[in-house]
């Protein structure tokens, strides 16, 4: 008995198997079939879906156009709520905050675009260093981010991944990366964004978190600033006063601040005309943006650049929020959605910010 028991194991483990893969198998082409409906969708459409059965969903939708500044908040089921202003984690979107920074300092001499990192830090050892070009442009080689013990706790206490990861970490990842000195593809990277985030500090001796909260209020952003984990949506990512990944995506902001940034890069004032230019040609988008029409064929200083349909955007998605700012400057207009549901609800903030962005411009 115990010998056909042993025999039927591996079967039942095959069947197993079997099952699972065909199960992954039909989600994967019954998510591709979902996603072929998204591009005949309205924004309105893509809102109503996403927020459908949402009680505690709050997108807020803000325009810039023709000079005048609007927003709406949407609640459970795409019905307009009161005209609130929220307090969002803006996820990445932080990193070309981040690069502003490093555009002010190329531009006061501090850095230059195409000289590699050892000569603004000290690395553990020699080798090949990219450039702070490679790095704003997620060109460096360096991968999204670098395996680390603390991300086992915050996995299991369902906390940031990167909370806790100290500078420490960050620079003796820094010193062990077996970076080559070739040309690489696009990458995305936190750890890249990370990176610039130590050299700046370096550079102007101060404090990160100090020089982003300085920085957010020159540029007219008052109540935006490097996250406390307070606000009034809560399920905040956790992160420790001097995190090394916060300058990849630690910012919160709320609807009027985040269209004054859109207006500083629509009208390219304060420096976000160069910022905004293309630094790196990438040519580079996911099956499932081009079948959305959102394509990313240049980098500036941190932002996507949109060559086909003239638009200069960005995103940002942390465990509990997502968002998306897109600028198309020969139309004038931009669009800002702040959404405190995750990336992978529905349709994203991404999707429903281009496709609002070139309807309210007339390019769709």
């Amino acid at each position: 008995m115990k010998t056909k028991k042993r025999k039927k194991l591996p079967l039942i483990l095959l069947c197993l198997a079997l099952v699972a893969a065909a199960v992954l198998g039909g989600l994967k082409y019954y998510g591709k079939k979902q996603m072929e409906k998204i591009p005949a969708l309205s924004f309105r459409d893509c809102l109503a879906y996403t927020l459908g059965g949402e009680k505690d969903g709050v997108i807020t939708v803000g325009v810039l156009q023709n000079g005048e500044m609007r927003y709406t908040v949407y609640g459970a089921d795409g019905q307009e709520i009161d005209h609130a202003l929220h307090i969002y984690e803006i996820g990445s979107l932080t990193k070309t905050l981040t690069a502003a920074l490093v555009g002010k300092a190329v531009a006061e001499g501090k850095l230059q675009l195409d000289a590699p990192i050892d000569r603004y830090v000290t690395l553990p050892k020699e080798g090949h260093a990219p450039t702070i070009r490679e790095l704003l442009t997620h060109t460096s080689g360096y991968p999204e981010y670098y395996f680390e013990s603390e991300m086992i706790g915050n996995f299991l206490a369902g906390r940031n991944s990167f909370c806790g990861i100290g500078k420490d970490k960050l620079l003796r990842r820094l010193g062990s990366a077996d970076v080559k000195e070739e040309p690489h593809g696009f990458r995305y990277s936190n750890f890249g964004y990370a990176t610039l985030g130590l050299i700046l500090e370096q550079v102007y001796g101060t404090n990160f978190t100090r020089m982003m909260n300085d920085s957010l209020r020159a540029w007219g952003m008052p109540s935006s600033h490097m996250t406390d984990g307070a606000g009034d949506l809560g399920n905040y990512w956790d992160w420790r006063r001097d995190d090394a990944y916060l300058p990849a995506g630690g910012v919160l902001s709320n609807i009027e601040d985040m269209l004054t940034y859109a207006a500083l890069v629509l009208n390219g004032t304060d420096g976000f005309d160069t910022y905004t230019a293309s630094i790196k040609e990438i040519r580079v988008a996911s099956e499932s943006y081009e079948q959305m029409n959102i394509r990313m064929d240049a980098v500036g200083y941190g932002w996507m650049i949109d060559e086909e349909n003239g638009i200069i955007w960005h995103n940002g998605g942390t465990g509990h929020y997502n968002a998306y700012l897109g600028v198309k400057r020969d139309a004038g207009t931009a669009v800002v959605i702040l959404s405190n549901l995750s990336p992978s609800k529905k349709i994203p903030a991404t999707v429903m910010g281009a496709k609002l962005l070139l309807e309210i411009s007339g390019g769709e």
